[in-house]
């Protein structure tokens, strides 16, 4: 396999919503440059990229995908994200690593919510942005609508490189308008082209074009106003650095014109990712910490060795493939390195370039380039790897919060270690999703971005492991506590023969601050209860506590202060002051007032504006407090408060409401009393629950 040099290498990720086409450029652009003999096609699961059997079988991006392709002898390696909500949260992983944004456009739709959540990822990162506006062969594509929902989103900054000049089903010529030249290219698929004439009317438009284009560029750049104020023009060499650093620093976001299916304009694309894009040194320097200190490194190949890993892979008989970025000095085959997120060391075994399922096996890669290994022990997605001698931990990703959760049983008996396992398994792959078992609804919780999601993993699940479990709601952990004081002297005798058991417990209980959790104290004064029992008392307490009284929830926010009692010289003991003070409890508490507090948590929905009617009614029903209401881009965001009990499975119904167009975030806020005849309700479940067992 050919070494490139660090010049000679550019990393591109493919972001956007989900159906705008990135898949599709990622396979015209390996076939444009001859890595593969055929153009993929998604509806026939031939595409590099969608390997997977669930991707070829739903027709869309599941996982993200590393590739790579020569063009005009500079390697790009190509990272393709899941656009689709419920799994766009590994594109957060990619931007990480990548030194350049493709947030590809569907020419008919502009900007919807996936493009503008991939933008606050790469934004983020500080991650460069080119607008790649696809689909434009499809018979309503609006090139000019796009771009001004782009503007309208993302501001001034969007400027344009190319223009359609006939965006239609027979799309085929672009126009640049650095060059002010039209390219057409054949309808044969092969992504050629060759350079026509311009016609008066466009070249009127493209000199137009150029010179706001030149505005933009000289504005991002103090030295270059100045010339363009004294000449009213920059030289072709000013125009072309001017907008590779305006691109490095954020300063301007290009936009690209394309139809990826027809490989029309993605041969010109690649011309500008070789000429314009930033190199993986462009940045000078990459940081990192250990131990609390910084580490500022040079991303050159003469600094110590240190890889960043951004994505776990497990193959069934081959192990897991760690994904990773040399971010300093090269790495070869043999070599041992730190690591320095656990302190671990790790050989690096095989190291494979890959595209797709395909590996090939490189001895050395250069700071910059992307690669893989195989079977690493210790390490996981977002570790470090590096020299022993110059440790240096980089920033771990922090991956969107779960969106919904399920709760889920063996189907058959005994499998519980083989669905630790496999879940494990699946976590270390994808960490956008999460499990525990969760000791107070005992209840093992599956979390993740979206029904789709879930499904998906308890598919991958029963493929990988051949386990199968059953859904349920997840139990809501409602909480305990008290309105007013109450008081109890609770007695407790029991004689057998020989030693009995006796204890006296006078306690009251009182509402506590809210988060303070269960609050145990003794006023004892006099000698009516030997201070030996005061522990015997409390461990009885927070066991009722512990177990709930009103309905099996655990108690909070309550005071409970045992005052007096009285005791036995012979049968009082440890167990009898235990059994006495959680009766005591209990029933002080039941005599306070008791209510059941329920979960609260922070929604925000982001939807187009023509949804926010019917979001809102749900929010309503679903006894929803509105917060707020604000423009984010071109979308609008709802922030409410919503009881938990109410957003089981709330992805999907919004997705339903909003024709796959919003989504939502949900967090925890805090613990609300709930109405009192869904609290009764719950009540009278709770008791027939325990008369049945």
């Amino acid at each position: 396999m050919k070494e490139y040099q660090t010049d000679e290498i550019r990393n591109v990720v493919l972001l956007g919503h989900g159906s705008a086409g990135k898949t599709s450029l990622a396979e015209a652009f390996l076939y444009t440059t001859g890595t593969t003999s055929r153009l993929g096609r998604i509806e026939e699961g031939t595409t590099i990229s969608d390997y997977h059997s669930d991707e070829i079988e739903r027709k869309f991006s599941i996982s993200s995908t590393l590739m790579n392709c020569e063009w005009n002898k500079v390697k790009i390696n190509i990272l393709d994200a899941p656009g689709y909500l419920d799994f766009i949260g590994e594109a957060k992983a990619l931007t990480r690593v990548a030194d350049l944004g493709l947030i590809i456009v569907h020419g008919q739709s502009g900007v919807e919510v996936g493009t503008e959540l991939v933008f606050k990822f790469a934004q983020d990162d500080q991650l460069p942005v080119w607008f790649i506006v696809n689909m434009l062969d499809k018979e309503h594509a609006d090139f000019d609508r796009t771009v001004e929902s782009l503007r309208k989103s993302f501001g001034k900054k969007v400027v344009l490189l190319q223009v359609p000049v006939n965006a239609s089903p027979d799309f085929d010529t672009v126009a640049d308008v650095i060059s002010g030249k039209f390219y057409r290219f054949t309808r044969d698929l092969k992504g050629t082209y060759t350079e026509v004439t311009v016609s008066a009317d466009w070249q009127s438009k493209l000199t137009t074009l150029r010179t706001e284009l030149m505005e933009s560029i000289a504005e991002s750049d103090d030295a270059l106003l100045e010339k363009f104020f004294e000449s009213g023009e920059l030289s072709a060499e000013d125009l072309n650095q001017g907008l590779q650093k305006a691109i490095l620093a954020r300063n301007l976001f290009p936009v690209l014109a394309t139809s990826a299916y027809q490989n029309i304009g993605v041969a010109r694309i690649l011309d500008y990712i070789v000429s314009n894009a930033p190199k993986p040194n462009a940045r000078g320097t990459v940081k990192g910490s250990y131990k609390g200190t910084e580490v500022v490194r040079q991303i050159t190949d003469t600094e110590p060795t240190s890889l960043f890993i951004f994505k776990t892979i497990s193959e069934m008989h081959v192990g897991d493939l760690s994904l990773f970025r040399v971010m300093s000095g090269s790495v070869r085959t043999g070599i041992d390195l730190l690591n320095a997120s656990n302190g671990r060391t790790e050989r690096m075994g095989q190291i494979y370039v890959v595209n797709g399922r395909d590996k090939q096996e490189v001895a050395h890669l250069h700071v910059g380039d992307l690669g893989t290994v195989v079977k690493l022990k210790y390490t996981h997605t977002t570790d470090t790897l590096c020299d022993a001698k110059a440790p240096i931990e980089y920033p771990r990703i922090k991956f969107p919060e779960p969106v919904i959760q399920i709760a889920i049983t063996p189907r058959s008996r005994g499998d519980e270690e083989k669905i630790s396992n496999g879940l494990q398994t699946l976590a270390g792959e994808d960490p956008t999703m999460s499990w525990h078992y969760d000791p107070e609804l005992k209840q093992t919780i599956l979390s993740g971005q979206g029904e789709l999601h879930l499904t998906i993993i308890l598919e991958r699940l029963k493929q990988k492991f051949n386990v199968e479990v059953d859904q349920l709601p997840p139990r809501i952990p409602y909480r305990e506590t008290i309105r007013k004081r109450g008081d109890s002297k609770f007695r407790h005798k029991k004689q057998t023969g020989g030693a009995g058991q006796f204890a006296e417990v006078w306690m009251y209980v009182e509402p506590g601050q809210p988060g303070s959790g269960l609050e145990f104290t003794n006023t004892l004064v006099g000698q009516n209860v030997d201070r030996v029992f005061v522990p015997s008392v409390e461990k009885g307490v927070r066991s009722a506590a512990e177990e709930g009284i009103l309905a099996g929830y655990t108690v909070t926010d309550v005071k409970a202060v045992f005052y007096d009692g009285k005791m036995h010289p012979v049968d009082s003991k440890d167990i009898a002051f235990q059994i006495a003070g959680k009766g005591a409890f209990k029933e002080a508490f039941l005599a306070a007032n008791p209510v059941l507090l329920e979960p609260i948590y922070n929604l925000e929905v982001i939807v187009p504006e023509e949804f926010m009617g019917d979001v809102i009614g749900d929010i309503n029903v679903r006894r929803g407090k509105i917060q707020g209401m604000e423009a984010e881009g071109t979308f609008q965001k709802i922030t409410a408060k919503v009881p938990l009990a109410e957003l089981y499975r709330y992805s999907t119904a919004l997705r339903s409401m909003t024709q796959g167009r919003g989504m939502h975030r949900q967090s925890f806020s805090h613990y609300e009393q709930m109405p009192k005849e869904l609290q009764d309700k719950i009540v009278e479940a709770a008791k027939k629950q325990k008369s049945e067992e």
